[in-house]
């Protein structure tokens, strides 16, 4: 899915910046061996399926993507859904800023989105004892064709957002910044 690949690439990013800085990307390697309970619990996540009112999953994303990945040197699980909304942006933010603390989840850094993207939240909170990373975003028309994927016609209007919890596979901490 478009969320899963744009973490993962961002993940790739931040650890090929690390193995140029002279820590080694290898280092702890981990793979996705055992990591079937994290995924469900991070399925399970309420938040995941707690959107603002009249927002509804574009065709063919109405489920919770979750899983995990080992190809970017460490192994991450993840879980994400995308949402067509027709509100704005500011009722995202509005709706996320009161539901994910009252889940628990702490607010993260704050910075200006990034181009394109209108939305962007993180929150943290350990989800069975494991440091997990929330994050909201709008979704793009660019980060769905950049991932290969067809544009739901449904995101055309209104606020197109995802929301994705990732951890370390191995319980590593995590934060939002990185």
């Amino acid at each position: 899915m478009p969320i899963r690949t744009r973490t993962a690439l961002l993940l790739t990013l931040a650890l090929t910046a690390g193995g140029l800085t002279g820590c080694s990307a290898l280092a702890g390697y981990e793979d996705c061996e055992g990591s079937e309970e994290r995924v469900r619990a991070l399925g399970a996540l309420a938040i995941l399926d707690n959107p603002p009112g009249k927002a509804t999953p574009p065709r063919g994303y109405e489920k919770v993507d979750a899983g995990c990945w080992d190809d970017s040197g460490d192994a991450w699980v993840y879980a994400n859904r995308a949402y067509a909304f027709p509100g704005t942006p500011e009722e995202v933010l509005r709706h996320y800023r009161t539901a994910a603390p009252r889940d628990g989840w702490r607010p993260g850094r704050t910075r200006p989105p990034a181009h394109g993207e209108t939305i962007d939240l993180c929150f943290t909170r350990d989800v069975d004892g494991t440091p997990t990373v929330l994050t909201v975003h709008s979704l793009t028309r660019e980060s769905f064709t950049s991932a290969g994927d067809a544009f739901p016609p449904e995101l055309a209007t209104g606020s197109g957002f995802g929301i994705e919890a990732t951890a370390d596979a191995a319980g590593a901490p995590t934060d939002c910044e990185g």
